[in-house]
């Protein structure tokens, strides 16, 4: 019986191991979250709810896959090496103001490089902390900063595990309005044209002014998780579902939905009418942005929820399994693989590239620098916490935050330079739009940090 009874525990062992394994980061509770009815706003500052219409019904149409074709993606050539200020960034995205940050990463590519300068070292400081009241507190998805077409006012906005999406006045850090949507949103916003566009952990997907109305909404079937990007007059965006859905902007039709193996979670990156999905199917895939067909397929090996980020031809993105994969977008094939031979751990963070240089951390608190090209380690320094969170490039230095709590400032070639403690860790992306850098903890606090005269002018 005794043999029996460690045989049946190896096995089980053996079994949660392998789920472990296998889902990764990609496995999340919220899956199974009940759906609730959104309550949206009727006035600009919003404290009271009002009943979300219903989402118009659309028949999807049905996409045709296609068998991948070696080389039959012309990759963009661009690269970019940035100064500081300059206003000339090669992904700027649609409807976006020079120096703001509209996207999880700044950019349609994800690159994670900033169009703005901020203070030196010695001059950073705290200009606002924004706290939130509810009952997580807590902030999973990156802040946005950009400049109101309505208003021309710089605003921040952010959404938290208590479902509330935020309006915050960048200049003095008090909120504008705040929407709730169903039980949590882990998602960043994304920014276009004046509308704010963000998807929550009860798979419903909002389109909303810049006075925190809303514009239009879609229930779908799974959570959403990863941030949305953009192709011409359409939103595009991935479901836990496994599900790659095209919405148009301005009515919410749906134009196109791509099916993959397992769920989506990253953010979708977007250069060249292509969107690059990285997913917990262990496959980076190209899709055509026109009609939701499949370009190319590349196996990654292992399962991961961190988007891809693109530059010179090639995209770079971190896996569950510890490996930071490179992928030919011309080839459709990996071009390298790296992983730390001295005690690889998970990532769960995206990179930005700056030039020929890929940043990335990971969860055995190091922060890595690897070549774009070949894949060789610049560098490694290490943290004091695990670095789930992703960097962020604005001119010669990176900023990112860790699990202990700090804000990191490294120069670029691995030197930590400054840090700040804040009220509790960080495992999302800064924003570093207008001269300001704004990051936001698990513990539910925004910080807006910059020059100390310029919050007094």
């Amino acid at each position: 019986m005794t043999s029996i009874l460690k045989s049946n525990m190896a096995w089980l062992a053996a079994v949660v191991l392998l789920t472990v394994v296998v889902l990764g980061g990609c496995d999340r509770s919220e899956s199974q979250t009940t759906k609730l009815d959104p309550q949206p706003v009727d006035q600009p500052v919003i404290e009271v709810a009002v009943e979300i219409k219903p989402p118009v019904e659309v028949a999807p149409p049905v996409v045709e896959k296609v068998e991948p074709k070696v080389g039959d993606f012309e990759a963009n050539p661009v690269g970019f090496e940035a100064s500081p200020g300059e206003s000339n960034h090669p992904f700027k995205s649609p409807g976006a103001a020079v120096g703001d940050w509209p996207l999880f990463r700044g950019d349609q590519a994800g690159s994670g490089v900033a169009r703005t300068t901020l203070p030196a070292n010695d001059e950073l400081d705290v200009l606002w902390e924004y706290k939130v009241k509810g009952r997580d507190g807590a902030f999973k998805g990156s802040p946005i900063v950009v400049r109101n077409q309505s208003d021309d006012r710089t605003t921040v906005y952010v959404a938290d595990l208590d479902g509330k999406i935020y309006s915050i006045d960048l200049q003095t850090g008090k909120w504008n309005w705040w929407f709730q949507t169903g039980i949590s949103v882990e998602a960043s916003p994304a920014y276009k044209d004046g509308h704010i566009y963000i998807g929550d952990m009860d798979g419903q997907f909002f389109c909303l002014d810049e006075a925190g109305l809303l514009v239009w909404s879609k229930v779908l079937e799974a959570p959403i998780v990863g941030a949305a990007n953009f192709h011409g007059d359409n939103v595009v965006f991935g479901t836990d579902d496994a599900s790659l859905y095209c919405f148009n902007c301005k009515d919410g039709q749906q134009v196109w939905k791509f099916s993959a193996a397992d769920q989506i979670q990253c953010s979708i990156t977007v250069s060249e009418g292509t969107a690059f999905v990285a997913g917990c199917d262990g496959h980076f895939r190209i899709i055509d942005l026109d009609d939701g067909t499949e370009k190319g397929s590349v196996e990654m090996g292992s399962p991961t929820g961190c988007t891809p980020a693109v530059s010179n031809g090639f995209a770079v993105v971190g896996t569950e399994q510890a490996e930071f994969v490179c992928v030919d977008l011309k080839e459709n094939e990996l071009k390298w693989g790296f992983a730390d031979e001295d005690g690889a751990a998970a990532i769960r963070g995206s990179a930005a590239i700056i030039g020929q240089r890929v940043l990335f951390g990971a969860r055995n608190r190091q922060v890595y620098s690897v070549n774009l090209n070949t894949g060789e380690q610049d560098w490694t320094v290490t943290l004091k916490g695990r670095v789930d969170g992703s960097p962020v490039v604005v001119g010669d230095r990176m900023f990112v935050g860790a699990g202990d709590g700090r804000l990191y400032v490294l120069s670029l070639d691995g030197q930590v330079q400054w840090t700040k403690q804040l009220n509790g860790p960080v495992n999302n992306s800064p924003a570093a739009a207008f001269e300001k850098l704004v990051i936001a903890t698990d513990r539910g606090v925004v910080y807006c940090l910059g020059k100390k005269e310029d919050a007094q002018e």
